[in-house]
């Protein structure tokens, strides 16, 4: 099974169709090789190879959407260089005449931070799973990463972006698209990481056995291997940036505030005029958008990442995708894609070593055990003494304006919203679990529900807020019991999308294995796919914890117009005095909610991943 997977997998890589031919094509008797031949002798004044480069009927559908692509990207790029005083010149109006436009400004910004947070995946990541070193640092800053507020990153680069273009909207336009990638990045690089750390060790055995060097055991097997569940998790950090986009696309910076045009900042506006209307436009607005990028990219990609399943037998059910039919019945596009995919294959290939001197077989194994644990030491020295110093100058900017009584608030207040983090989790997983694997099982119902799930994902979660306000006014509920729903409104998803590529990567072989040994009920559960699915579960839930820990910011201290309602906890102490400006008790409440963060993970998340690793590996 490993040899077959390796194989064909990088049989894909280099570019060369994978669709075996039968026997009847490979003697020339297929129908389809006789029409072909005839065409040739029919006019011998033509070359067999001009046929292959003059576009078919399908050539004729792709051309206008790929020349659409590049006409819409190529205006968007444009309107970036335009100079800052456009921004005031064409202010955002709530017409609904203006969406496409905005609509298309938004969808290139996400694009933009999609395509940073792959390549960021890609290099943290490694580093995070490859390093033992690197990893022990990586980790836990991922950790606090995706627990401070997203908000919070806008403030320190703003001025940065748009120091480095003065007087261009470009400036602006990158910290927009700096935060939205701040929401997308930690999810996809944890989904990347749990991949490289849970590559069965038979198919690592192969590759040694190929002698397959590190660069290229990375793209031929490890890449290969994540993909299933990047692609799922790329989706769900494109459907979970929409919460910032809102926040993003205005900009404050001193006294003045940068309005991007935007769908966010549509959506913005309306909510402060009450205007329910434009709501709705911006709510079908981002309905199409949505529905756009599952057809025209994460369908495709679905599709695509289904041949690096880990099985030697095929489902009957497998995905399917109209654009990704119409690109591969096309000629010429096809030959023009051929170059690039020769080029990416060839990269793939090249032997990358690492240089004679450094590389470890160099060294006698009792001088590699010595500078190992000198290594080991120094940069456990380094380490401690960077963690000392950040606790120094925290402790020293928090004692100017905070007490002994506050700091023992805080751990109190941050208390009650790890209870409610951990409850809200373990509601989710056991709503989403069995919909996620039952989903993920059956492609052709996965097709069906995987808009409705990037919608409601992507769904703001912030325009419910004023329903909560008024209802928990109205009927005079409990806000710490009736706000706490807030906390996982838009962490949730990430259970269930993770659970659906932990299912949608289950090998077939098993599936069947456990089908003949008449494996049914809680015992199926307990002994087929809960083991298999854990991995991608465990990823979920620490993105999902995280993300709550997050939201608590906004979802513990919740307004509408003059009327407020606050639960208890560390989110709405962090809310209240950011509203009050009041700095050392903002870092108190954050290096309080980032130490929660680290320690959690460390207690439960971290031994649950190191036993993914060691107990359910699909070797």
């Amino acid at each position: 099974m490993a040899m077959h997977w390796l194989a064909v997998s990088q049989r894909l890589a280099s570019g060369r169709a994978a669709q075996p031919r039968s026997a009847a094509c490979e003697q020339k008797q297929c129908p389809v090789t006789y029409t072909m031949n005839f065409k040739f002798h029919t006019n011998p004044t033509v070359p067999a190879s001009a046929w292959r480069v003059l576009p078919n009927r399908w050539d004729f559908v792709a051309f206008p959407l790929i020349f659409c692509a590049i006409a819409m990207a190529a205006s968007g790029l444009h309107q970036t260089w335009a100079p800052m005083s456009t921004l005031q010149e064409h202010a955002v109006s709530l017409s609904a005449a203006n969406l496409p436009e905005y609509a298309l400004r938004t969808t290139l910004r996400m694009l933009a931070a999609m395509a940073a947070s792959l390549i960021f995946t890609l290099v943290y990541g490694t580093l995070a799973a490859k390093s033992r070193r690197a990893g022990q640092v990586l980790v836990p800053i991922l950790d606090i990463l995706q627990s401070v507020p997203v908000l919070g990153y806008i403030s320190f680069t703003v001025t940065f972006f748009l120091a480095l273009f003065p007087g261009r909207v470009l400036g602006a336009e990158l910290a927009t698209i700096f935060a939205i990638f701040t929401s997308q990045a930690w999810n996809m690089t944890f989904s990347f990481y749990q991949s490289l750390r849970t590559v069965p060790r038979d198919l690592v055995e192969v590759s040694r056995g190929f002698h397959l060097t590190g660069w290229q055991r990375f793209w031929k097997l490890e890449v290969p291997f994540a993909m299933p569940g990047l692609v799922w998790n790329m989706m769900m950090s494109m459907s979970g940036g929409w919460f910032f986009v809102v926040a993003s696309e205005a900009i404050t910076v001193g006294n003045n505030t940068i309005v991007l045009p935007g769908i966010g900042a549509y959506l913005a506006q309306s909510i402060g005029q009450k205007n329910l209307a434009a709501v709705g436009w911006a709510i079908l607005a981002m309905t199409v958008v949505i529905l756009a990028y599952d057809q025209l990219l994460f369908r495709p990609l679905v599709a695509w990442s289904d041949k690096f399943r880990m099985e030697t037998t095929r489902s009957s059910d497998e995905p399917q995708s109209w654009l990704l039919d119409l690109i591969r019945r096309t000629r010429l596009i096809n030959q023009l894609l051929v170059p690039a995919g020769g080029l990416v294959a060839n990269a793939a290939r090249w032997p990358v070593r690492m240089p004679p001197p450094l590389r470890a077989a160099a060294r006698p194994a009792a001088s590699r055990g010595d500078a190992k644990r000198v290594g080991d030491f120094i940069w456990s020295v380094v380490v401690f003494a960077a963690a000392i110093y950040a606790v120094v100058r925290v402790v020293s900017y928090v004692s100017t304006g905070a007490t002994l009584g506050d700091v023992g608030h805080v751990f109190a207040l941050g208390s009650i919203t790890l209870l409610r983090v951990c409850l809200l989790i373990v509601i989710s997983s056991l709503i989403w679990v069995p919909l996620g694997v039952l989903i993920g099982l059956r492609p052709a119902l996965a097709e069906k529900i995987q808009p409705l799930a990037q919608f409601l994902a992507a769904f703001p979660a912030n325009l419910l807020f004023p329903v909560f306000v008024i209802v928990i006014v109205h009927f005079h509920l409990n806000p710490d019991i009736w706000l706490s729903p807030l906390l996982v409104l838009g962490t949730q998803w990430y259970i269930l999308f993770n659970v659906i590529a932990g299912a949608s990567a289950y090998p077939n072989d098993y599936r069947e294995a456990a089908k003949n040994f008449h494996i049914r009920g809680w015992q199926w559960w307990r002994r087929v796919m809960l083991p298999g699915i854990f991995p991608y579960y465990v990823t979920g839930a620490i993105t999902a914890s995280g993300g709550a820990w997050n939201a608590s910011i906004v979802a513990e201290f919740v307004q509408w117009g003059d009327t407020r309602v606050a639960a208890h906890g560390l989110g709405a102490y962090i809310a209240q005095t950011t509203a009050a400006g009041d700095f050392p008790k903002i870092v108190l409440g954050i290096a309080v909610m980032s130490l929660y963060v680290t320690l959690f993970n460390r207690a439960l998340w971290r031994p649950l991943y190191a036993y993914a690793e060691s107990r359910l590996r699909l070797d």
